[in-house]
């Protein structure tokens, strides 16, 4: 690469060879101000000297080398998957967004791989965080001006799509479990909360069954709501190592598979997932869930719903999540956020 200096008024009538940015730090905004290729005017000379300009650069490339936009719009080639869009390249960079609401998938290696060269900067949201429709999930450019071409190839061949999951607008029901629920004598607390956490997903609540510690009556509700088309079915409740604590035992009968009993994640370490046909014949989520999602905001049910909801098993990946697995109750005093790591 070649780069000559010239003075502001020798630039007139040639080409940028890069953006120039300009900071508006009173309307906080910056940006390109100029664009690569753009030709240079008298009028455009006040507003350079504005923003610190009194010599401009030329670049001249070797057959071996991609300009910055050239090289993100390469990488970009190979990072853009499902659901995703990405815009032209500004000041060497491009932003990746969603197009839907759903949960973010990727190859968390292979954006460590691509760092490993140090003109490269890839940052991107932490894999299986719940996005919103239009936002920024990852954003990339190299650091100088240009990059050999060798350098460029190995980053698209390390380079691995970047997917957004959209979430379905599932049906589900809520079987509460626990004689004294059952007979009413104590009040279910959880129901609302339930809507709640299912809403922004687009979920629907189709009903709330009772049940007492009894296995046989505990999978037949479970039966019941399959039956009735739902494709998510939560039971709360009786899910310790008590001598009363049926629930596993129910959700195990009405199952035709079950994923796993036991998350690294606390609260709600117990929680349990099945599989059973639904009404449809695809698959349907059976959650057990610990007795704490009554109690505590933040359970690990709320780490297990985002995936259910984007038709994904979690069951890969929960091994994992004993780092960062640890909610903590947001205390005004302290950090006032959910510790969690993935989107809570």
């Amino acid at each position: 690469m070649k780069m000559t200096f010239i003075t502001l008024e020798e630039a007139v009538g040639k080409p940028l060879a890069h953006d120039l940015t300009k900071i508006d730090a009173k309307n906080h905004t910056k940006g390109a101000r100029f664009k690569k290729g753009q030709i240079i005017s008298e009028a455009d000379l006040p507003v350079l000297r504005e923003m610190g300009k009194e010599n401009l650069s030329i670049l001249e490339l070797s057959a071996d080398e991609m300009h910055e936009n050239d090289a993100a719009e390469a990488l970009c080639g190979a990072l853009c998957g499902k659901n995703c869009s990405a815009g032209a390249p500004e000041e060497g960079r491009i932003t990746m967004r969603s197009l839907c609401s759903g949960l973010l998938f990727y190859d968390a290696e292979s954006v460590h791989r691509i760092n490993e060269d140090p003109d490269w900067v890839l940052a991107a949201l932490a894999p299986h965080r719940q996005v919103r429709e239009g936002q920024a999930i990852a954003g990339f450019r190299i650091r100088p001006l240009f990059m050999e071409r060798h350098r460029v190839a190995r980053a698209v061949s390390t380079a691995s799509p970047i997917d957004v999951r959209p979430f379905m607008p599932l049906r589900a029901g809520l079987v509460t479990t626990g004689k004294e629920l059952a007979e009413g004598r104590v009040k279910d607390a959880f129901a609302g909360k339930f809507l709640q956490k299912i809403a922004p997903f687009g979920g629907t609540l189709i009903g709330q069954r009772f049940s007492t510690d009894d296995a046989d009556l505990i999978a037949d509700a479970i039966s019941a709501f399959l039956s009735e088309g739902a494709q998510l079915v939560v039971c709360t409740g009786g899910m310790s190592v008590d001598a009363d604590d049926r629930t596993p035992g129910g959700i195990a009968k009405a199952a035709r598979e079950i994923a796993f009993r036991g998350i690294p994640v606390l609260p709600g370490a117990m929680l349990m997932l099945g599989w059973a046909a639904a009404a449809d014949g695809k698959d349907a989520a059976i959650i057990g869930a610990p007795a704490c999602v009554v109690h505590d905001d933040r359970t690990a049910l709320d780490k297990i719903l985002p995936f259910i909801f984007a038709g994904e098993d979690p069951s890969p990946y929960i091994r994992r999540w004993g780092v960062g697995g640890l909610c903590e109750h947001c205390d005004p005093c302290r950090w006032p956020v959910c510790s969690f790591s993935s989107g809570c």
